[in-house]
């Protein structure tokens, strides 16, 4: 009898060990196999929450077959207790690893909604923004200038949010100033900027920031960037350049970016520049002139008049020789590498063309064709005045 006892006790134990297995199997494949969204989806791992809260609420999404299973390859990885939280992208078909990966991972969220303040040559506005899962693209929600609007309704709605992101973006060519002007304007930041930053000295980026922020702390990171590109990209600068410091370098780079928004032609424009320093010419750009007028404060508005175009002042570079005292505004890296790095051109000329690029020219019988070209076409346009570097 006790023989059978214990036959059947194996029996059983091996039976057990059998479905043990089977259960451990498919409990390993239901981990780390392809999960069951057939969408990309945000998930929201809300501050302090729990795995166990986690998990349940990624069952009831969709995004993981079974939070139990979810819990015990958390608490078995050891990354049970390093959830972070914040709004996450789920890709279709994550697994249960690649899902506690994306919300342990820390850094930025990669999905949900964010504002971006945008400060732009010519305007800024705050931005709100979401992310499109299906898409994996944002999406607009509202936007408005804050110089010249109150907050919408929603904006303030949406602001609510602990769990908003936040942004600010500088484009290039933007002037200390206007930076200055807009981030004391946006409600999201905090603190005062005592002075304003030197010309040049802010880095065109997006920087993360958050609610109450302090904008200081900010103006400080933009400068930090802005010296770090500039030390980088000086240190790797062609030879024989007309450069004293990497100071002048980063004024000439200012004048290169106001002059063209085509990134192809930053080096050809800054060859025209160097050329013309090292054959001892004025520059004669429009730019610098418009920047002595304004301070830049603003833009212009409006065509340069001959008088300002005669009037000596620091940043006329139709009467003075040789570069103006500082930058005329914040260059992007493209632009400072294409002043360290410009093309090797004979090129001394360039003006308007037309398409939104130049024509270029070595000699000035060649360059005064390209300008008749472009009067011409301003003419029918009904526009005036050029921009670019002109002829004596």
């Amino acid at each position: 009898m006790w023989k059978a006892i214990a036959s059947n006790t194996l029996t059983l134990f091996i039976v057990f060990l059998v479905i043990a297995s089977g259960l451990l199997a498919w409990g390993r494949q239901e981990y780390s196999g392809p999960g069951p969204l057939t969408d990309a989806v945000c998930v929201k791992v809300d501050r302090g929450a729990s795995l166990s809260s986690v998990s349940r609420n990624l069952e009831s999404q969709g995004v993981i077959s079974d939070a139990r299973i979810f819990r015990i390859g958390a608490d078995y990885s050891g990354q049970g207790r390093g959830l972070k939280f914040g709004s996450y992208l789920v890709p279709a078909g994550a697994s249960m690893v690649d899902v506690l990966t994306i919300i342990t991972a820390g850094g930025q969220s990669t999905c949900g909604r964010e504002v971006n303040f945008r400060i732009g040559i010519a305007k800024a506005d705050v931005v709100l923004r979401e992310l499109d899962a299906a898409t994996n693209r944002y999406v607009e929600v509202v936007s408005f200038d804050p110089a010249v609007e109150a907050a919408p309704q929603s904006y303030l709605d949406a602001v609510e949010d602990k769990d908003l992101r936040y942004r600010v973006t500088l484009a290039e060519g933007v002037t200390s100033w206007q930076v200055m002007d807009m981030l004391r304007r946006v409600e999201f930041l905090d603190g005062t900027i005592a002075e304003r930053p030197p010309e040049g000295s802010l880095a065109p980026d997006s920087y993360e920031v958050v609610r109450g922020g302090d904008r200081a702390a900010l103006i400080a990171a933009m400068q930090a960037k802005q010296a770090a590109i500039l030390a980088e990209l000086w240190a790797e600068r062609a030879p024989d350049l007309p450069y004293a410091s990497p100071e002048e370098a980063l004024i000439m780079a200012s004048i290169v970016e106001k002059e063209t928004g085509i990134p192809e032609e930053r080096k050809q424009v800054a060859s025209v520049f160097v050329n013309r320093l090292r054959q001892g010419m004025k520059l004669q750009t429009d730019p610098t002139v418009i920047y002595g007028v304004t301070n830049g404060e603003g833009i212009l508005g409006r065509g340069l008049r001959q008088s300002e175009l005669r009037r000596e002042t620091p940043y006329n570079t139709y009467v003075i020789t040789g570069l103006p005292p500082t930058p005329i505004a914040n260059p992007g890296r493209l632009s400072i590498e294409a002043a360290l790095n410009p093309d090797d051109t004979p090129f001394i000329f360039f003006v308007a063309d037309g398409t939104g690029g130049h024509a270029f020219a070595v000699t000035l019988e060649d360059h005064n064709a390209n300008v008749a070209k472009w009067r011409a076409i301003e003419a029918e346009r009904g526009a005036e005045g050029a921009t670019g570097v002109q002829g004596n």
